[in-house]
């Protein structure tokens, strides 16, 4: 098999990327603990509950607070994210 065009170049992401998406990362832990902790992964025996559910509902929480924190959360990860940028800047002079 042949390929007849190249394949494009894979651009390694900038600092500035990696550190958008630890804050978003660090956001995200932050709200599914605080989502646990408002009952958000309890189980409801809505669904008939049991063993399965109790385990995949932690898998539920971090999904919405993952969704929540890359939508604009809370503004924490905007916070953590200029913090970040700051040590950053400060270390590079």
């Amino acid at each position: 098999m042949k390929i007849s065009a190249p394949l494009p170049a894979v651009q390694a992401p900038t600092t500035t990327e990696k550190l958008q998406a630890a804050a978003v990362e660090l956001e995200s832990a932050f709200l599914a603990e605080m989502l646990k902790s408002s009952g958000l992964g309890e189980t409801s025996e809505s669904f008939g509950g049991g063993a399965g559910e109790d385990q995949f509902s932690s898998f539920l929480v971090q999904h919405q607070a993952r969704a929540l924190a890359q939508s604009g959360g809370v503004g924490l990860s905007e916070i953590l994210f200029q913090s970040m940028m700051e040590k950053t800047n400060a270390d590079q002079t």
